[in-house]
Order: C-alpha cells, then sequence, then structure tokens
C-alpha cells in the first residue's frame, strides 16, 4: 500500500504532528456500547516494532494506517470519560457521568462522527489512488468496521432482528453515498439525482425503524428530519472532496459536528424506551460527550491533514493541506477551550503549550523513524517518557486531585506506544 508522497523532511514532521492529534491519551477498554475498532484495538497488538529498551515504551502497529486510525479512535470514549469524570466531580457539574444514559449518548457520538469521518477519507481515498485501489480497500474495511459497531450497539438494545433491519439499512445508505461521490467525480448529474433520491428514501425508512424500536419516543418525521441534515451535509462535504476544494475539511468538520446532535436526539429517545439510567442530556452527560467528540475528532482531522499532506498537489506547501492544518488547529483551539471553561484561562493556556510540547517530541521521533537515526529515535521515546508525569502533574492540579497524576501517566504510556508504533507505520507506507 502507497500513496503519492511528497518526501521531504518537513513533510515528515508535519506528519508526525498530526499524527500525534491522531493518537490522543489512550486508556483501557469500554464498556459494550464503546464506539468503534475493538477488534482494530486488538490487532494493534499483533505486529510491533523492537522495545526502546531504554524507556520501557514499545511502539506497536499493524502497518495500516486506516486500522490504526481506527485504534487511536477507539481509545477515545474512556479517555473522554476518564477526564470527564474527574473534571466532572472537581467542578460539581450536576448530573451523572457514567449512567447508562450517558454512556449510550457518548458512544453513539463516536460511533456517528467516526461514520462521518472514514466516509470522507474514504471517498479522498477513491477519488487519490481509485476505486480500485488497496488503499480504498482498507479504507472501505474501516468504514465496514464502523457499520458493525453501530449494527452491535442497536442489537443491544433493540434486539437481533433489530440489528439486521439496522445493518441493511444502514449499508445501503454508505452505498447511496458512494453512488453519489462516483456520480459527483464523474459529472453523471444524473446519477447524482438517483442516489439523492435514494438517500431521501433512506431517511424516511431510518425514520420509521427508530420510531418502531423506540416504541413511538422516537418520532419517525423528526428522525427523518434530523437525517436528511446528515445526508444535506455529508453531501456537502462529497461536493467539495469531488471539486477539488481545498477547504472541504471544513466541510467534512460541519457533517461531523452535526451527528452529534443525532447522537443526542437519539440516545434520547432509545434510553426513554429502555428505561435506561440517568439523563443522558444532564450537564455530566454532555461534558462526557463533548470531550469524547473533541478527542475523537483529532484522531481522524489529523489522519485527513496527514492523508492531504501526501496526495495533495504540493503536498504540504498545498492550499488543500493548509486548509487541513488550519481545521485541525481549530479543534485543537476547541478542546483548550474546553479545559478553559472548567478550570480557567491559564489553565487552558497551559493546556496548550504543555500538549504543543510533546507534538514536539513526536515530531523528532517521525523525523528520526524516516532517516533511520536509530539514537535520535531513543532520545524521543526518552522525551516523550518525560512527558506523561507533566501531563499527569497538569490534570491532577486542574481536577483538585480528582484524576490522580500516576494514573494519568499510566494511562499515556499507550499514548507513547500506540502512536509511535503508527509513526513506524506510516513511515513504511508513505515515506519508505
Amino acid at each position: 500500500m502507497r500513496l503519492r508522497t511528497q518526501r521531504t523532511s518537513y513533510a515528515v514532521a508535519i506528519m508526525a504532528a498530526g499524527l500525534t492529534l491522531t493518537l490522543g491519551a489512550c486508556s483501557g477498554g469500554d464498556d459494550s456500547m464503546t464506539s468503534g475498532a475493538s477488534s482494530a484495538s486488538s490487532q494493534a497488538t499483533d505486529e510491533h516494532t523492537d522495545m526502546a529498551m531504554d524507556t520501557g515504551v514499545e511502539p506497536v502497529s499493524t502497518g495500516d494506517p486506516f486500522a490504526d486510525a481506527r485504534t487511536a479512535a477507539a481509545h477515545m470514549p474512556e479517555t473522554g470519560l476518564t477526564l470527564a469524570t474527574g473534571l466532572a466531580k472537581a467542578t460539581d457539574t450536576a448530573g451523572e457521568v457514567d449512567s447508562d444514559a450517558a454512556t449510550l449518548r457518548a458512544n453513539l457520538t463516536a460511533m456517528l462522527q467516526e461514520h462521518v469521518y472514514l466516509t470522507g477519507i474514504g471517498v479522498a481515498t477513491a477519488y487519490t489512488a481509485g476505486a480500485d485501489s488497496d488503499e480504498f480497500a482498507a479504507a472501505k474495511s474501516a468504514l465496514d468496521g464502523n457499520t458493525q459497531d453501530l449494527t452491535d450497539a442497536i442489537g443491544s438494545i433493540a434486539g437481533d432482528d433489530a440489528a439486521q433491519t439496522f445493518d441493511q439499512v444502514w449499508t445501503d445508505h454508505v452505498g447511496y453515498f458512494v453512488d453519489y461521490a462516483v456520480a459527483k467525480k464523474s459529472g453523471d448529474q444524473a446519477a447524482a439525482d438517483a442516489a439523492q433520491a435514494n438517500l431521501t428514501t433512506y431517511t424516511q425508512d431510518a425514520g420509521a425503524f427508530f420510531e418502531q424500536i423506540s416504541d413511538g419516543a422516537l418520532p419517525a418525521a423528526a428522525v427523518t428530519e434530523a437525517l436528511a441534515m446528515h445526508v444535506s451535509t455529508m453531501s456537502a462535504a462529497i461536493d467539495a472532496l469531488a471539486a477539488g476544494d481545498p477547504t472541504a475539511s471544513d466541510t467534512l468538520r460541519a457533517a461531523a459536528d452535526h451527528v452529534g446532535m443525532d447522537a443526542a436526539t437519539i440516545a434520547t429517545g432509545l434510553a426513554t424506551s429502555a428505561d435506561l439510567s440517568g439523563d443522558p442530556m444532564d450537564d455530566a452527560s454532555t461534558l462526557r460527550s463533548n470531550l469524547t467528540a473533541l478527542l475523537q475528532e483529532h484522531v481522524y482531522l489529523a489522519s485527513y491533514a496527514v492523508f492531504t499532506a501526501y496526495t495533495a498537489d504540493g503536498g504540504v506547501d498545498s492550499e488543500a493541506f493548509t486548509a487541513a492544518a488550519a481545521t485541525l488547529d481549530a479543534n485543537s483551539v476547541a478542546l483548550s477551550d474546553a479545559v478553559t471553561s472548567l478550570a480557567g484561562a491559564d489553565n487552558g493556556s497551559a493546556f496548550l503549550d504543555l500538549w504543543r510540547e510533546h507534538i514536539g517530541f513526536f515530531v523528532d521521533y517521525a523525523v528520526a523513524d524516516a532517516t533511520g537515526d536509530e539514537d535520535a529515535r531513543q532520545q524521543a521515546l526518552l522525551d516523550l517518557d518525560g512527558y506523561r508525569p507533566q501531563a499527569g502533574d497538569f490534570f491532577e492540579k486542574i481536577s483538585d486531585g480528582e484524576l490522580p497524576s500516576a494514573d494519568v501517566a499510566a494511562g499515556l504510556g499507550m499514548h507513547v506506544s500506540t502512536l509511535a508504533g503508527a509513526i513506524d507505520s506510516l513511515a513504511k507506507t508513505l515515506v519508505g
């Protein structure tokens, strides 16, 4: 698997900076409703590079950038829960951060957001490498994994029959988006119109489905209206990709932002019909879902920025990459704003500074990896190992001890191992 690349040291550095966000602070597993790639996460342990002898961190990767991105994303719901739990306690946020209803909302948020980003990345891959390429096959496999996660989630609440129906309806709508993408790229307006008609029918079928499985708690008309916005915003993102619009990343982010509202709507109805404990819309649940969305968005916007750096004409000097990097930075600012809202402006600024410093260490690792400088590679791992307790101290401070420094630092060990392994994989796939 090999994409057309721009082989410069600066491109490698930018790739590393993006991927630092792609593999945000990682921790343990989630419950049965967790979003994304539990299977991808286990696959990530199957292959690895040599252990870093001085630090004890072991880079881990699969060699597949799409699988690695899903593995990174799979950690985000649990990371969001960990941070939300400590911060909610420290700030006396009302509600229950870990109720069944809150869990449902957070995980639907992650799964639906992942659907948008994997669809966008898949379309971009098809346009760049071809629909018959190994790259697109891998991207499609990642999207299929997301569909399976959503199907399993629906089945856990509504049963196997409902899961089978959902799988068919959802898979069909993914296919209609593919039809639309092909038609827009080829300029076949009649085919594009036919795909849009099929997507409209899908919104009606999905509305009826959710009304049925929720015993009326999710009215068909309300679901259809919400999904019509999903179709509209996702179609706009595909339009931008097909046209080569350098601001396509902003359009894709807008589509992803919208499905967070869909997740809240669907979670509210399903929680009511299933009589789940808690309130999916209370302040603590909202904090958890928002952190989950922001952390996972880092994963996919960073992946898109890296993809753009290696496929756009002009590479990192292209207008498309500049725009993608700006979209990614907007997410970084949003995450620091979230810290500010809970812990004040000084702490928000400190978070951003600390985050950027550890990005630099990953840049050092990526450059060393691409140039075969093993001494520099080991030094970067040592620097990253030193970052972990600093981050732990920061979160312990802003949470008034609710997030113990040692626990945060230990969780970041997985972050370092997974990110370093992903950079190894990307160096082989995109640079080597």
